[in-house]
C-alpha cells in the first residue's frame, strides 16, 4: 500500500451537521448584531464575580462578547468558536483593547482541551446552537474542573428571540431529526443534559436589551444580511415567502419597540444556568 493510499485512508470525511452549523455561523456578519446586546453581556459575567487568574473558558465565544469583559476582569480566558471569520472578529478587538485571550477555531461538539482544564465555562446563546447537544453538553462537563461551574445564557421559548426563531422555523423548518436549540431555554431539558454530572443546577430568567440605532424595519434587514440563521432562511425561500418572512418579522420587532424615537430596543427573555460540576 503507498503512502498515497494511506493518506486517502486517514481523511475522515467532513460531518454534515458540524458542517451546518458552521456554514450558518460563518454566513453574514454576526458581529454586526452582537453589538445590539454588549451591555447585557457584560451584565452576564460582572455576575459570576470572576477572580483575577481564574481560568476561564467561553465556549462558541462568537466576537468575544463575553471573552473580552472576562479578561478584563484579570481571569485567564480561552475562547473558541466554530466560524474563523467570528474568532478573527475577536482577536482584533482583543488586540484594540491590549487583551490576551487565547482564541481559536473549534466545535462545541469536540472541544481541543484536557478533563478539568478551566475553573469556569461560559457560553452565551452559543453552544445551545450546537446540533447535538447531548454532545455539546457532555463536552462542557468535561471540561470544568470539579467544583467549577458552567453558566450559560439560553434564549427561552417563550421570550422574544424564542419567538422570532420559531416564526423563522414557520417558513424555513430545520432539517428532520435536529433538536430545537430553544430546548436550552427550559428548565427540565437543561437538567437532563446536565443534572447527573452536576452537584446543583440553579436558573434564573432574565431580559436582554437589544439597541439598535434605527428603526425596526431596518433591524430586520440587518439580520436578514448579517444573522447567519436568517440570512440562511431567507435564502431558502422563493420571493413570495421571502417577503411574508419579512413582513412578520417586521410586525414582530415593532410590536416589541420600546421607544419611539427612530432607534429599537427591545428587550427578550434568557434563561441564565449556572450549573456547579461534580
Amino acid at each position: 500500500m503507498t503512502a498515497d493510499t494511506n493518506a486517502m485512508i486517514d481523511v475522515v470525511a467532513p460531518d454534515p451537521l458540524t458542517e451546518r452549523v458552521r456554514a450558518t455561523w460563518t454566513a453574514g456578519d454576526f458581529g454586526r448584531i452582537a453589538k445590539g446586546y454588549e451591555r447585557g453581556a457584560g451584565e452576564f459575567i460582572a455576575r459570576l464575580g470572576l477572580e483575577p487568574g481564574e481560568t476561564v473558558l467561553d465556549v462558541a465565544c462568537g466576537t468575544g462578547n463575553l471573552a473580552l469583559p472576562a479578561a478584563r476582569l484579570g481571569a485567564s480566558v480561552t475562547g473558541i468558536d466554530i466560524a474563523p471569520n467570528l474568532i478573527a472578529q475577536a482577536k482584533a478587538r482583543a488586540a484594540a483593547e491590549g487583551l490576551f485571550v487565547a482564541l481559536e477555531t473549534g466545535d462545541a461538539e469536540s472541544l481541543p482541551y484536557a478533563n478539568g482544564a478551566f475553573e469556569t465555562v461560559v457560553t452565551m446563546f452559543g453552544a445551545m446552537f450546537a446540533a447535538r447537544p447531548e454532545r455539546s453538553a457532555a463536552e462542557l462537563l468535561r471540561v470544568t474542573r470539579s467544583g467549577g461551574r458552567i453558566a450559560m445564557a439560553n434564549w427561552t421559548p417563550t421570550g422574544f428571540i424564542g419567538e422570532m426563531l420559531r416564526t423563522t422555523v414557520k417558513y424555513a423548518p430545520s432539517p428532520a431529526g435536529i433538536p430545537s436549540p430553544l430546548q436550552w431555554g427550559v428548565e427540565d431539558q437543561v437538567r437532563a443534559r446536565l443534572g447527573h454530572g452536576a452537584t446543583s443546577l440553579t436558573f434564573a430568567r432574565r431580559l436582554i436589551t437589544f439597541e439598535y440605532p434605527f428603526e425596526p424595519r431596518e433591524v430586520v434587514s440587518q439580520f436578514r444580511l448579517w444573522y447567519g440563521p436568517t440570512l440562511r432562511a431567507f435564502a431558502a425561500l422563493d420571493e413570495p415567502a421571502r417577503d411574508s418572512l419579512r413582513r412578520d418579522l417586521e410586525d414582530l420587532w415593532s410590536e416589541h419597540n420600546r421607544v419611539a424615537d427612530g432607534t429599537t430596543c427591545v428587550q427578550s427573555e434568557y434563561l441564565e444556568v449556572i450549573a456547579v460540576v461534580k
